[in-house]
């Protein structure tokens, strides 16, 4: 079972891009960022026609997240982070798919910091751990699969002192997904990889994907329930290289 997570950073104006990587990589479920379309907008016929049911949440001009299913319908189990009702930000949806349920996750940025969108990131990572506390302690097989908008560690961004003051890698930002994978969650990518630099995102910005001046930020965590059966891991490096490339590139994990 192959689960991929990939900010497409705008689904109808990539939506060729999107579609010929899932021809070529095959994946069996793909968690999408940032549609940036509203619900109406959003191409299900295209997906449907290329084989693959959905579940999504959408929202007018920024947000939105999708899951989808090759060869099957994912079963929605929730469209909205729980703890705060007040938030209408479309950056959470799971669904079960073959007996796995899965996350699309499009954690807030947190720029400028400090600040109400740092305070809000923070909040958010808070809201997220409670609510996959949950799932283990229910022993579920769950993948954590999104942009968390965190480069964990120094090794997931290139050597530079450019983005220090940046939300992506500040200490809270860090001991924030810390204190989230050490509930029991897996790094699939770190666990299979060890300490090999691998990006996800290279900026549009300063000639970043020439120089592979990127950051890992996109991730996905596995359940203990599914630890077992991690086989593969790793990122399609070259799609951000394409025509009209999103700025992320597809992250993925085989479990046997």
């Amino acid at each position: 079972m192959k689960i991929a997570t990939f900010n497409i950073n705008n689904i109808n104006r990539r939506l060729p891009n999107l579609l010929a990587w899932m021809r070529a990589a095959k994946p069996d479920v793909v968690a999408l960022q940032e549609l940036k379309a509203s619900d109406g907008e959003f191409p299900a016929a295209a997906i449907e026609k290329a084989g693959y049911g959905a579940v999504w949440r959408g929202q007018k001009t920024w947000n939105g997240v999708a899951i989808l299913a090759r060869n099957a319908e994912p079963v929605l189990t929730r469209d909205r982070l729980p703890g705060r009702p007040d938030d209408h930000e479309a950056r959470y949806i799971e669904a079960a798919v073959r007996g796995v349920i899965v996350t699309s996750i499009y954690l807030p940025n947190g720029n400028p910091q400090p600040g109400p969108k740092f305070d809000y990131k923070l909040d958010w990572f808070a809201r997220l751990k409670r609510h996959a506390k949950t799932f283990l302690k229910q022993d579920l097989p769950v993948v954590l699969a999104g942009d968390f908008n965190v480069a964990p560690d120094e090794i997931d961004i290139y050597p530079t002192r450019s983005w220090d003051k940046d939300a992506l890698i500040q200490p809270k930002s860090r001991a924030a997904f810390a204190s989230l994978v050490e509930q029991g969650w897996c790094d699939a990518i770190r666990e299979l990889h060890g300490d090999k630099r691998i990006y996800t995102f290279w900026d549009y910005k300063r000639n970043r994907w020439p120089r592979d001046a990127g950051l890992r930020l996109d991730h996905l965590l596995l359940s203990p329930a599914l630890v077992s059966r991690l086989a593969k891991a790793g990122v399609d490096k070259t799609v951000r290289g394409e025509d009209g490339a999103s700025d992320h590139a597809p992250a993925w994990v085989v479990l046997k």
